[in-house]
């Protein structure tokens, strides 16, 4: 199943957004208008039906109700999120599950639902509080979606939302594990743990996806002719490439010589390539050269194409964007404004729309219009 439609409450950077998307998304906006913050909310839900998730788990590691709540709300201070789930683009929601949630005004302060509802299809199947919620309050503290005896009725949507999948590979953090302190994240979301993820993946598994890993370096970085894995003599897994060299093995180098590109790209595919569920990207584009960036899209698509896996893309970058295979139905536009970041599909602009059946790409028609005003300041402020 996909996402198909999302409203979101009061939820970080948005009062109030209600949009569609496609299997395939790019989301575009200026810096802190709230693209990770539209992701996160994906990753929030992920984060309560994992199989030992929770809400008050997922409310507290992202510092609070209060934190999470767009800042101006206050008459209305609950937090609502909103999904809808089809079989596919051209089908109507099969499922749709509606969380609102808020604070406790005294005593712990503990985020507490407001409602819970489930349909399928038209029907409504859940709907909280219910009878045994008025007789025990402490109940709404919980969700049924992390309540594996409550949610038999509806788990398809459970296991959609703990599949999701997140990884923004930060190069540092995957050579020098050891030398960051403070707790370590359980999902990995910057990949700390990258090389042990792969290493405990089936060996049969593990060598097809590195395999076709191999494929694409082979082009993408100079004199590259193999990638593997290997362990070390203390058993600390490492990923090795062998380079073109006149001197026999003096080509070989592990994961501490790659560079942040080639780090990130060995993510990004093989992010790709692990599972059917919906994948999250930010800014894939990232220490990787033009040349390599214009060919994701196409790449993306052929490798997502197989599995059929719904992917959500926050992007800042021209040429990623300007692959013409990327239509404005699958783009998000951020615009921030006094009333929360303002989301909208790219086609229903009249203006973009038409620039985009002129033939310009989703990149020359929709990044112009998600710029900050008055951009073309910053070169002469030091100058006054």
């Amino acid at each position: 199943m996909i996402i198909s439609r999302v409203i979101l409450k009061n939820w970080k950077n948005f009062k109030f957004i209600d949009v569609e998307i496609c299997r395939r998304v790019f989301i575009v906006g200026p810096n802190a208008s709230g693209k990770s913050n539209f992701l996160d909310a994906f990753r929030f839900l992920r984060d309560i039906a994992k199989d030992d998730g929770s809400l008050q788990r997922a409310v507290k590691e992202r510092g609070g109700i209060s934190k999470i709540r767009w800042i101006p709300a206050r008459r209305q201070p609950q937090i609502e999120i909103e999904i809808f789930l089809s079989e596919n683009e051209k089908t109507q929601p099969k499922w749709r599950y509606a969380l609102g949630i808020f604070q406790e005004t005294s005593g712990y302060r503990r985020p507490i639902v407001q409602y819970e509802k489930v349909w399928k299809g038209e029907a409504l199947i859940l709907n909280r509080p219910d009878p045994d919620d008025n007789k025990d309050p402490d109940r709404l503290t919980q969700t049924h979606l992390e309540q594996i005896n409550a949610n038999a009725s509806f788990r398809d949507i459970v296991k959609t939302f703990e599949s999701i999948n997140y990884l923004h590979l930060v190069p540092q953090l995957l050579r020098h594990p050891n030398v960051f302190t403070g707790p370590e994240m359980e999902d990995d979301p910057f990949g700390r743990r990258f090389l042990e993820k792969i290493a405990e993946t089936t060996e049969k598994t593990r060598k097809s996806r590195l395999r076709k890993i191999e494929n694409v370096l082979q082009i993408a970085v100079p004199q590259l002719k193999e990638l593997e894995d290997s362990k070390d003599n203390r058993g600390i897994p490492h990923l090795q490439a062998i380079y073109d060299h006149w001197r026999p093995n003096a080509g070989r180098q592990n994961e501490e010589q790659f560079s942040d590109g080639t780090l990130r790209l060995i993510g990004l595919l093989w992010s790709i390539l692990e599972s059917d569920s919906l994948l999250l990207l930010e800014e894939p584009e990232l220490s990787l050269h033009a040349g390599i960036i214009r060919q994701l899209p196409g790449l993306i698509w052929r490798l997502k194409s197989k599995k059929k896996r719904q992917m959500m893309i926050s992007t800042h970058s021209y040429e990623l964007l300007s692959d013409p295979g990327i239509h404005g139905e699958e783009t998000l536009m951020l615009t921030p404004t006094v009333e929360g970041t303002h989301v909208e599909v790219a086609s229903n602009d009249e203006e973009i729309r038409n620039l985009l059946e002129g033939g310009l790409t989703v990149a020359d028609a929709v990044i112009p219009k998600t710029q900050p005003k008055d951009i073309e300041q910053m070169s002469i402020i030091f100058n006054e």
